[in-house]
């Protein structure tokens, strides 16, 4: 079983950065599609990034061109760049497989301010 535990979340101000990492208690060389999901107030988390074996993307529209997922199954880390950011972002983050789930971690918390 691999556990996650996500870091890096913060406050910041609208069009300010934030680097999220996802550390792995074993190898996530196993899961073939890794991806961070977002569950915001009162809403349904979400996939916004996912990144695949070979190294293919997908984004939300919502973050697209905003955001970048990239993996280092050496480091057993998965991380995701967060730029220009909205307050409409703010969410707690979770990673985790994309099809293959594991369980989930406690999260990471994004706040962006006006």
């Amino acid at each position: 079983q691999v556990q996650l535990v996500e870091s890096g979340g913060g406050s910041v101000q609208a069009g300010g950065s934030l680097r999220l990492s996802c550390a792995a208690s074993g190898s996530i060389a196993r899961i073939n599609a890794m991806g961070w999901y977002r569950q915001a107030p009162g809403k349904q988390r979400e996939l916004v990034a996912s990144i695949f074996i070979g190294g293919s993307t997908n984004y939300a529209d919502s973050v697209k061109g905003r955001f970048t997922i990239s993996r280092d199954n050496a480091k057993n880390t998965v991380y995701l760049q967060m730029n220009s950011l909205k307050p409409e972002d703010t969410a707690v983050y979770y990673c985790n497989g994309l099809v293959y789930i594991v369980s989930w971690g406690q999260g990471t918390q994004v706040t962006v301010s006006s």
